[in-house]
């Protein structure tokens, strides 16, 4: 469904991302864990079309989209959950979800959409008129994946999303994140540092190190793997 064949990225003169090929089949739940500054969030900026490509190419359904602007990649069907969840601070809950849905007009389905993400997280509802920046870090969260979510996305792109949140949340967050790809079927690529349980939810991993996809198995397999225990899960 999506693919990354032999991308290099830049921040200026800093080579990022030196050639890294990888797949994400529809359906799968793809993690890629490794150090921080590994280059693991600049994958999911490279996809997103936010930092463009200098070589290599970026595929979706087959389609080149390389060069594609990111509210053309959006409309494809790929959507970003950035670091940090940048929600819309002075924006209600409401607003923030009606924002995540600003590309489409199935009104009918946006209003289905809605009803699903307040089920998934009740707290939104019971908040959706309270401003976005008023929320704790965790409850940000829940919003910044609902407003991913109001986009209909075919592929969920999730940018460490355990950071900064207390684990019995952090717990909660990657259930959810197991509900949306079994119940809608939504191919979902995390990057996340958190290798431990971003593992346990994955189908298939990637690790990465110094720009370069370094490893590539089952999730379960990377789990058991020596090196993996002893670089990322502390064993």
């Amino acid at each position: 469904m999506l693919k990354l064949n032999n991308v290099h990225s830049f921040y200026g003169n800093i080579h990022a991302l030196k050639g890294i090929t990888l797949e994400v089949m529809e359906g799968e739940v793809i993690s890629l864990i490794g150090a921080n500054g590994a280059g693991k969030s600049t994958a999911l900026m490279t996809t997103s079309g936010i930092v463009p490509a200098k070589r290599g190419s970026v595929e979706f359904k087959g389609e080149d989209i390389t060069h594609m602007p990111p509210d053309e990649i959006v409309k494809k069907g790929i959507c970003q959950v950035p670091e940090g969840r940048r929600i819309f601070s002075y924006l209600t809950v409401a607003e923030n979800l009606d924002m995540g849905a600003f590309l489409r007009n199935d009104t009918r389905k946006i209003k289905t959409d809605m009803d699903y993400v307040y089920d998934l997280f009740p707290i939104l509802a019971e908040r959706k008129n309270q401003a976005g920046g008023t929320l704790s870090g965790g409850e940000q969260q829940m919003l910044a994946i609902s407003r991913a979510l109001m986009s209909h996305p075919k592929v969920l792109l999730l940018d460490e999303p355990s950071l900064g949140l207390a684990p019995i949340i952090v717990k909660q967050i990657f259930g959810i994140i197991k509900k949306i790809n079994e119940e809608q079927k939504t191919t979902i690529f995390i990057v996340e540092q958190n290798a431990n349980l971003a593992l346990k939810a994955a189908h298939r991993g990637y690790v990465m190190e110094n720009g370069l996809i370094s490893l590539s198995d089952t999730g379960e397999n990377l789990l058991a793997n020596e090196n993996v225990k002893k670089a990322y899960l502390g064993i």
